[in-house]
Order: C-alpha cells, then structure tokens, then sequence
C-alpha cells in the first residue's frame, strides 16, 4: 500500500466533499492511490469507495497504457458512459505520490462542469 501523508489526505478529503457538494448529479467522488486503495471519500449513496478505488485503478492503468501505446503523451482522463450516468477518472501526478480521483455521476450531471471541477481537484492536490 503506498502511504500518503496526512496533509494530502485531509486535503483530498476536503475537495472530495467540496466537489459532491458543489456539482450538481454527483454522487460519488473517491480520491484514491493508483494501486487501489481510497485515501479519501464523499458519498452519496450506496456506493463502497473501497471498490471504487480497486477498480478506477484498474481502469485508469488501463488508459495510461492506451495513452503511452497510441504515442499521446500522459494519460489525463478516462470517462465510462452509461445509461443512467457516468463516471470520470482524472490522475493526479505528484512527485511524492500519484493519485486518481473518480466521480461517480448520474444522468442529470453534465459532463463538462465534472470535468472542470475534477480538474480543479487535480491542481489542487498536485499542489498540496
């Protein structure tokens, strides 16, 4: 497990709840190590942020390779589309560690006001 120091935690903590209250559609937002495990969460319903951080990381590799194989530079983003919503995976590099955030949205979200609030999380804790 990679360990996170506590400022970062708590940092993420504060912008996992800021961003669940401020982005309408959101239902879940789960700041989490890239080999799986959450550091940080604010949800909404019955969604286990433990299982959320497992598999975004899968899914996040997942795109990093693709980025790295199709000569795109770093992978930023992944989005999965469904029919009653969606869910967005942005990574954040740090040089200490590298983290991912996952939001969990339904149908009423808008992808774009997700995005730029992730992104606003993303600087945020690259900051930290």
């Amino acid at each position: 497990m990679t360990m996170v120091n506590e400022a970062v935690r708590k940092a993420a903590q504060d912008e996992a709840r800021r961003m669940l209250e401020e982005v309408s559609g959101v239902m879940a937002v789960v700041v989490a190590t890239t080999d799986g495990f959450d550091i940080a969460s604010a949800v909404t319903r019955d969604i286990d942020p433990v299982r959320v951080a497992a598999l975004a990381s899968s899914i996040s590799a997942i795109g990093a390779v693709v980025s790295q194989e199709a000569q795109l530079g770093r992978s930023r983003s992944v989005t999965i589309n469904t029919d009653a919503g969606f869910a967005f995976l942005s990574a954040i590099n740090r040089t200490d560690v590298n983290l991912v955030v996952n939001v969990i949205a339904n149908e009423h979200a808008i992808l774009g006001q997700v995005a730029y609030r992730s992104n606003a999380c993303v600087k945020a804790l690259e900051a930290v």
